[in-house]
């Protein structure tokens, strides 16, 4: 309990840089707070003392605002950060290290009984507002993006972003906990080839229809009427259209 209880403390000073004295820490991380009412609350849980965990768990909420049932499964090590909003389900389990920011669920989907929320594994980051619902396995060193809606299992070493959560795996790169900046857009890179493939092949139909007219002098005086007389939304799609191009620019691709 005693190795637990300071590497809960430790991992406060190595991950957030605004963490300055142990009595600061103490008192006014709110995270911090909720995990040592958690240690207190499982114990009696454990021992098959009712009601008393309950009551632990709910003033625990009512003081920090993080909800943690007092059957959790919780390692040490594991940071809260701001921790606001934060429900984590009676039979979720959170490995050694994992990094919670506000808003996070750890949930189940319905009302089976026995394990129905989600097992998260060492050094997991989930992101501000993420979702992680149901019986599934949360693999080691995973990062989930802000936001996020996680109903499948996720592999180790992934990065999982989106509604639901996709998994884009960044083999080969390591990227610090707190770096959400680097998270990737996977519909916005999905969308950027789609554009690509589109004016890759409008280029084709293009150069066709050059080599066509070229052969048949009738059609280069037709060619002008022809594409003059097309609808609007026919004309050929280009990164100049305002639409497209202020959707790159704000994804960032």
């Amino acid at each position: 309990m005693l190795s637990t209880l300071r590497a809960d403390f430790r991992i406060i000073f190595e991950r957030d840089p605004a963490a300055r004295n142990l009595l600061e820490v103490l008192f006014c991380y709110p995270g911090l707070q909720a995990l040592l009412f958690h240690r207190v609350a499982n114990w009696l849980y454990r021992l098959g003392l009712p009601f008393i965990p309950r009551l632990i768990s709910h003033i625990a909420r009512f003081l920090t605002g993080i909800e943690i049932h007092p059957g959790a499964t919780i390692g040490q090590g594991v940071f809260i950060d701001h921790g606001m909003g934060v429900v984590i389900g009676e039979t979720a389990i959170v490995g050694d290290y994992a990094l919670i920011y506000q808003g996070v669920t750890l949930g189940g989907t319905g009302k089976e009984s026995g394990k129905r929320h989600p097992t998260l594994g060492e050094n997991v980051v989930v992101g501000a507002g993420a979702k992680v619902l149901g019986n599934i396995e949360i693999g080691s060193n995973v990062r989930i993006g802000a936001g996020s809606v996680v109903l499948r299992d996720v592999p180790s070493n992934c990065t999982v972003v989106g509604i639901p959560g996709r998994i884009v795996y960044r083999s080969g790169a390591r990227v610090a906990p707190l770096e959400h900046n680097n998270l990737p857009d996977s519909e916005a890179e999905v969308i950027r080839a789609l554009v690509d493939r589109i004016e890759s092949m409008e280029q084709q139909i293009q150069a066709l229809q050059n080599r066509q007219s070229s052969h048949n002098p009738a059609l280069m005086v037709a060619a002008p009427s022809q594409e003059s007389d097309l609808p609007k939304e026919t004309q050929w799609c280009n990164l100049r259209d305002k639409a497209i191009q202020e959707f790159l620019d704000g994804a960032g691709i």
